[in-house]
């Protein structure tokens, strides 16, 4: 992933992971196989990734909306286990 840093501080692979968890997907493994596909990264890889990116102030920044809304999933999902 290259860390070209933009404006708001993120690089260019981290502006795609937000991007990405813009997105809808169809259905099982698709959004899998469009983190291999189009960004080069394992799953595991860009959920360690991901989950970094949402304690970053620049991100909430970036795209505060999708942040917030992965932010309350990952606390939902915390509260389960």
């Amino acid at each position: 992933m290259e860390r070209r840093a933009e404006a708001d501080g993120l690089g260019a692979g981290e502006r795609d992971i937000l991007a990405l968890e813009r997105r809808g997907f169809p259905g099982p493994g698709a959004k899998e196989r469009a983190i291999r596909e189009e960004l080069d990264l394992s799953p595991v890889r860009y959920y360690q990734l991901l989950n970094a990116l949402l304690d970053d102030p620049r991100a909430l920044a970036h795209d505060p909306v999708t942040v917030n809304r992965l932010r309350r999933v990952r606390e939902a999902r915390r509260g389960e286990r």
